[in-house]
């Protein structure tokens, strides 16, 4: 007197395991279709400029106080500064860097940081990297997270680190070393 409707346990069973291998496969054949990871190391130099007519980092929003200094608690930067294969400012230009920063920290002790490196020439051409994370302003080198990647960087993930290698304060004009090191979709 069993309804002839009800589905038998081993029966469901078997159907769900089926499935999740299905899917297991389905996803594996996915993933093959992007090629093998590979990992890729940049060197760049960003040029930052903080006052003139040419400037490439700006305060924005407004701390409590009027105050404008970077390790400011709530102060926030926009930048979009250029990006080279050197220190020079006149060398073999790369892109830019484009993004904001805002002193995170109460004590000004760190700062959080989301930035696009966006690629200009002709090997990376219209790929982005994109970095976030918290910058230690008292350390010499921070380091930040690279989370995702475009074009030729897909699925991009790893870590970057920066060192002001170059201030000259009366310019009110520094260039950091950025080294890159991720693993992407070739």
């Amino acid at each position: 007197m069993g309804s002839s409707n009800l589905i038998s346990v081993p029966h469901t069973k078997l159907s769900f395991i089926l499935t999740l291998f299905l899917a297991i496969f389905s996803c594996s054949e996915a993933t093959l279709d992007h090629g093998l990871l590979q990992e890729t190391n940049i060197t760049l130099y960003i040029h930052d400029y903080f006052t003139g007519p040419n400037a490439t980092n700006i305060a924005i929003g407004n701390p409590p106080d009027d105050h404008w200094a970077v390790d400011d608690f709530g102060t926030m930067y926009c930048k979009d500064s250029p990006m080279t294969e050197t220190a020079d400012p006149e060398s073999d230009y790369v892109g830019r860097a484009q993004g904001t920063f805002v002193s995170a920290a109460l004590d000004g002790s760190s700062s959080q940081v989301v930035m696009s490196l966006v690629f200009e020439t002709d090997e990376y051409q219209g790929s982005t990297l994109q970095i976030q994370g918290a910058g230690s302003q008292n350390h010499r080198v921070k380091e930040l997270s690279v989370v995702a990647g475009t074009g030729g960087f897909r699925y991009a993930r790893g870590y970057a680190t920066s060192e002001t290698i170059y201030y000259d304060r009366e310019a009110n004009y520094s260039v950091a070393e950025w080294n890159v090191t991720m693993e992407h979709f070739k």
